[in-house]
């Protein structure tokens, strides 16, 4: 096995964006790269590959100027022959051009998608597929997981291009950044069947970015001839310009897992807290909410009292949008719900949240923590004008951080800092106390895992779980099905679909 490692640094006005010794690359191999959001495995990548922009950045790697590196034949040689799919889809289409087009542009042409697109739409008609490729893309169409899935369809073009035509032992470097940030686990599980497909017929080095740690269990369950090819690698932050790559144990995660999970605390009194009557519809779509997998039977979203309820939908038919239509954030067409003993339908009157639910009957804790937070407030200031019970005092805040936070960044100087100047992990775990803060009886946590890493994981299952044995009742919207499904009775599970 041969490979290189790097010494990579990245600042920009002074300010140290990333900063690693020791970065390794497998040649040929496969490479999963864990770590929490913003921790600079993006940066990373990037630079290695040559994307990043030197007029306005410092960059360094292996103390040479990056310019030295952009000429390095190994650099070179990664861009002819490699392909990189971006973390997020939809900045990365031309909305004047349809979908086709951009399938077949530059060096991407003259190669057939036709069975790679059947294959990552689960063996959807053509006429479907053909449907999709005479899109101009929009913000919201295609889906957030059918973008996912079409740079995923222009990567695999490219690495048949690799198999078809380039020798061996040239170098390559296919990197994932995401890859299934927007899938469910069935387009997750078809994209590393292809992929790995691919691989076996000639191998190509690999890097997939991700923060879904249920995917070792799908190497170890269904791909464990190629664990001899696999690193499970893992940034960590060694202060507040360093990180480190270290062996991220696979193992510890499935042992974890498979450990007994703990048993909810069992309420005497049956006390409903959110009743939703399963057929509702906005935007002009009929939405229904089933107890089975199949969606065949209708059952209202029943939450008691300390109970954890997990909603479950492919990317893009409605689970935030219900969660949000909950909340009053969005108004819908035809509903009805009960919370805390408050009758809610499309027709109640908009002052009924402030008035009532916000922060009194239930609180949100949003997808995107930048979506979420202020920016330009300190983590201080994003505790004040919170309904909270009782003053907080910094002494209080501090300790209260530190449910989510090390003891370390839990200072003075952290409470002052900036939240834009954050990690995407630090922003997730702030927004996360925000809401908890609040102390009301529903909770709704919309990927509330998302930008993690396994230890933080670990300690908001572990929050979370104190807090509905404290009787909270929590409704959770997530992709990481293994991990909820883990700790969620089955009873408790629902599945939100479309009436056709």
């Amino acid at each position: 096995m041969t490979g290189r490692t790097f010494d990579i640094a990245v600042a920009a006005a002074g300010r140290s964006i990333v900063r690693v010794v020791g970065y390794p690359v497998f040649d040929d191999r496969i490479t999963f790269l864990f770590g929490e959001s913003g921790i600079g495995k993006s940066v990373i990548s990037k630079a290695l590959y040559g994307f990043m922009n030197s007029a306005e950045l410092q960059i360094e790697i292996n103390e040479k100027p990056y310019g030295s590196h952009l000429r390095d034949p190994w650099t070179q040689a990664i861009k002819r022959n490699s392909f990189f799919v971006f973390q997020e889809p939809s900045s990365h289409f031309n909305p004047l051009m349809t979908i086709n087009d951009q399938l077949n542009e530059g060096s991407l042409a003259g190669m057939q998608e036709e069975d790679i697109l059947s294959r990552l739409w689960r063996n959807s008609s053509t006429a479907l597929i053909r449907k999709l490729l005479d899109v101009f893309p929009k913000p919201y169409r295609p889906s957030g997981g059918e973008k996912q899935r079409i740079l995923l369809a222009m990567a695999f073009k490219r690495i048949d291009a690799w198999i078809a035509s380039a020798p061996s032992g040239e170098p390559t470097y296919f990197v994932f950044d995401e890859p299934t940030g927007s899938l469910d686990n069935t387009y997750r599980n078809l994209f590393l069947e292809l992929l790995f497909e691919k691989y076996m017929q000639k191998s190509f080095t690999i890097v997939i970015i991700t923060h879904d740690y249920s995917i070792i269990s799908e190497i170890y369950n269904r791909y464990r001839h190629l664990i001899d090819r696999v690193h499970f690698k893992e940034l960590s932050r060694l202060d507040e310009n360093r990180v480190a790559v270290h062996d991220f144990s696979a193992e510890e995660y499935l042992d974890w897992l498979a450990a007994p999970r703990p048993q909810p605390v069992k309420h005497l009194v049956v006390d409903p807290v959110l009743e939703i009557q399963p057929r509702f519809s906005i935007f002009g779509r009929r939405l229904a909410i089933y107890a089975d997998s199949e969606r065949t039977r209708l059952q209202p979203l029943l939450i008691n009292k300390g109970d954890m309820v997990y909603l479950k939908a492919p990317s893009g038919v409605g689970k935030t949008t219900l969660a949000k239509i909950i909340m009053g954030i969005y108004r819908a067409e035809q509903f009805s719900m009960t919370l805390d003993g408050i009758a809610v339908t499309d027709r109640s009157a908009m002052s009924l949240w402030p008035s009532s639910i916000w922060g009194k009957r239930a609180g949100m804790v949003f997808q995107h923590a930048d979506e979420s937070l202020n920016l330009a407030s300190t983590v201080r200031e994003t505790f004040k004008g919170l309904p909270l019970k009782k003053r907080l005092s910094e002494s209080a805040l501090v300790n209260y951080l530190g449910e989510l936070f090390d003891g370390r960044p839990v200072t003075g100087s952290f409470l002052r800092k900036k939240v834009a100047h954050l990690s995407g992990g630090q922003k997730q775990r702030l927004n996360l106390l925000r809401t908890l803060i609040l102390g009301t009886g529903l909770i709704i946590l919309d990927e509330p895992l998302n930008g993690l890493d396994f230890l933080s994981v670990k300690k908001v299952l572990g929050l979370l779980d104190e807090k509905r044995a404290a009787g909270v009742s929590l409704l959770m919207i997530s992709h990481n099905e293994e991990i909820f499904e883990h700790f969620i009775d089955e009873e408790n599970i629902y599945y939100l679909g479309e009436i056709e």
